[in-house]
């Protein structure tokens, strides 16, 4: 197995380098302008040569879980959609539609519905008749958030390794660990093409490995959480940053009467570049925020039970929300 592993290391970093040749060759490349902070066209391929990599190496160790190989071919047909919008500029509307059909169709058909939020010993959240549209918006949610991280070089590589590794610790399943590693491997090739380490060709994810990630991760945690592995306030945790993120930006949009998928300046990685003018402090504070997080919220679960890791959830969110509303004054 530790054989395959290099053999798909390599894979990985020869599928990049092959593809980033190709995309500048072709001209598929993020252009710079006045709301972008890189200064030449960069290919944005990287999502897509991801999702290829994870999708054939998956299929060669035969994972041999019906579920998740499924989820991978819709990964592929996401990441498609994804390159499609950055080359073409889809609307919101076409976007969206494009997201929810692979969506209402593992949901629908494959059973991969959120059914509850978790047993909190006084009390069980089950959903009932609104499984599918909780199930629905939650996966929109995570999907569009993964989009809003991807905006400074490895800001989303990173916060994704958080999660991964955050997940490797929770999963009990070898099985389940292998696929993690699939998925992390070419994550971390990718960053050294993200930030052109040793003059490689430089690359983004682009929408299509934003959504794609996006995706892939809200399905993993909806099986973990189905399969009963992984309480639901525990995989919660695990995208905390995630989730906050995305409400809290969303709710001060909403306050501002400003346009809510607009892009714009006004997200986490944005203020905190402008605040240290380091891309290597920023993806450092924001990944070790998630992972503390999830800490505080793994502790409180264990030590004192899930009701009061759910409570916490909500408190840091609420205090969260404030110290968005507050920085953004000032800025």
């Amino acid at each position: 197995m530790n054989s395959m592993i290099v053999v798909y290391f390599f894979f990985s970093f020869l599928l990049l380098f092959v593809t980033a040749k190709i995309s500048y060759k072709l001209n598929l490349t993020d252009i710079p302008n006045t709301r972008k902070i890189h200064t030449k066209p960069t290919a944005y391929t990287g999502g897509l040569t991801i999702s290829i990599s994870i999708l054939l190496m998956s299929l060669f160790l035969d994972i041999q879980n019906g579920n998740l190989n499924l989820i991978l071919y819709f990964v592929f047909f996401i990441s498609l959609i994804g390159l499609t919008d950055d080359i073409f500029e889809l609307n919101v509307v076409s976007k969206l539609i494009f997201q929810i059909i692979p969506i209402f169709y593992l949901i629908t058909f494959e059973n991969l519905t959120l059914f509850h939020l978790g047993d909190y010993n006084y009390f069980k959240l089950v959903l009932g008749t609104f499984s599918m549209p909780v199930t629905l918006i939650s996966i929109l949610i995570l999907i569009n958030s993964f989009n809003y991280f991807d905006g400074i070089d490895g800001t989303l590589g990173f916060s994704l390794i958080s999660v991964l590794g955050i997940l490797y610790f929770l999963t009990p399943d070898e099985n389940l660990r292998l696929f993690l590693i699939i998925i992390f491997i070419p994550m971390l090739i990718f960053l050294f093409f993200n930030f052109s380490l040793f003059t490689l060709p430089k690359m983004f994810l682009g929408n299509g490995g934003s959504l794609m990630l996006g995706f892939l991760t809200s399905f993993y945690l909806i099986y973990l959480a189905n399969k009963n592995f992984v309480h639901p306030i525990l995989l919660a945790w695990t995208i905390v940053i995630f989730v906050y993120e995305f409400l809290s930006i969303n709710f001060v949009r909403l306050k501002n009467k400003k346009k809510l998928f607009k892009a714009g300046q006004d997200h986490l990685h944005h203020i905190l570049f402008n605040n240290t003018k380091s891309i290597f402090l920023t993806n450092f504070f924001i990944s070790t925020a998630n992972i503390i997080l999830f800490i505080i919220g793994y502790f409180s679960f264990v030590l004192i039970n899930p009701l009061a890791s759910l409570i916490l959830f909500i408190f840091f969110f609420i205090t969260y929300l404030i110290g968005r509303i507050n920085i953004l004054k000032k800025n």
